[in-house]
């Protein structure tokens, strides 16, 4: 497998920063090279909810608040693909789930690798699988201090 590739990281409208940014980049690498897939060019944006709503409208006509969004385009040349985060969201998610916000947001932006390479989450059944999956790439988290 060819570990070149491109993973940007982006910010519209939050004052999020993402820490450990060449670690995270390594990681989702891994990801992607375990799955059987390189990388070509990922491009994650994070933003708040409002601006995720009005993407969620624009593309998918739907209406509500969502965590991520992934924008996949056909390349040769490896996994390439906007992938847009609410931060917001994600927060709020991790509240809910007795998680906390940086293990949220990791496991959504391993999510979007995940679908990437061919995972689906549409069944009861793959949606253990994912979130099987999930797990395993927040273990896999070896940069995170204690």
């Amino acid at each position: 497998m060819n570990a070149s590739g491109t993973i940007t990281f982006q910010f519209l409208n939050t004052p999020f920063r993402l820490a450990q940014r060449a670690a995270v980049r390594s990681w989702i690498q891994d990801c992607a090279q375990k799955n059987g897939h390189d990388i070509g060019e990922l491009n994650f944006l994070f933003t708040n909810d409002e601006e995720m709503l009005s993407l969620n409208r624009k593309h998918l006509d739907h209406d509500y608040y969502t965590d991520i969004l992934t924008f996949p385009t056909p390349s040769a040349h490896g996994l390439t693909a906007d992938i847009v985060i609410s931060i917001d969201r994600t927060r709020d998610n991790a509240k809910h789930l007795n998680s906390s916000p940086l293990d949220e947001l990791h496991r959504v932006m391993a999510h979007g690798v995940l679908h990437l390479t061919g995972m689906q989450d549409d069944t009861p059944q793959s949606k253990a699988e994912m979130r099987r999956a999930e797990d395993h790439w927040l273990e896999q988290r070896t940069f995170l201090t204690s």
